[in-house]
């Protein structure tokens, strides 16, 4: 069964410049199935006064608009659809890195975070080819997260928490992590360095930048 996987937007991006965007992946609609869509939801959705924040926004080198819709495949766990496979476990372990890596960073923050997460598990490229689940992920090494070192990822999460772990498993995304599969906090004052490891800059939320491969490279995620 395929679903759509709807990326949102932050309330607020940071300004972006000089940025280009690439044609398409295989598994992504075609620009003119994707005007189709859109009028067919604001048909349907519209007069049920019922408005998205935001589908979705990209931005290019001149104006601020676009939307962008995937197609994926989709799991069905439980009473919902996931994007990838899980145990109660992994939800849990989730929502505690989400915690341990952005808590300062607001719930939005965290679920940046989570959308890394995900990622590299759906990625099979670069160092993530053998990475498949949530728990290998968190636990990889080397080239893991620092997260798992501090208290903060060792206690049992919240009900919040797990809400928040379980709308990035239902496939929920978020401008600048939406393709990222790094991110790092730089040094107070610090702009975000345009490469990290060889990896361009995405964008960036609060205090972490965020990094992604070229397209291409990682089929399943860009």
């Amino acid at each position: 069964m395929i679903c759509f996987k709807f990326i949102l937007m932050p309330p607020k991006v940071p300004p972006v410049q000089n940025i280009t965007f690439d044609k398409p992946s295989s598994y992504k609609v075609k620009s003119v199935f994707l005007t189709f869509i859109t009028k067919v939801l604001e048909t349907i959705i519209l007069p049920l006064n019922y408005t998205p924040n935001s589908i979705y926004k990209e931005y290019n080198t001149k104006k601020k608009l676009f939307q962008h819709f995937y197609l994926k495949p989709y799991y069905n766990i439980g009473d919902f659809m996931a994007i990838i496979k899980y145990t109660t476990k992994e939800k849990e372990l989730l929502a505690r890195l989400m915690r341990a890596e952005a808590i300062g960073e607001g719930d939005l923050g965290m679920l940046m975070v989570g959308n890394v997460i995900v990622n590299r598990a759906l990625a099979d490229c670069l160092t993530f080819k053998n990475v498949t689940t949530i728990s290998k992920v968190v636990y990889q090494s080397p080239g893991g997260f620092s997260g798992t070192d501090s208290p903060l990822f060792f206690s049992n999460p919240t009900s919040k928490e797990l809400e928040l772990a379980e709308r990035i498993i239902r496939g929920e995304y978020y401008y600048p992590a939406t393709n990222a599969l790094w991110f790092y906090a730089p040094s107070s004052g610090d702009n975000c360095k345009a490469y990290w490891w060889e990896q361009k800059n995405s964008g960036r939320y609060k205090n972490h930048c965020f990094y992604e491969p070229d397209v291409g490279v990682c089929k399943q995620i860009h």
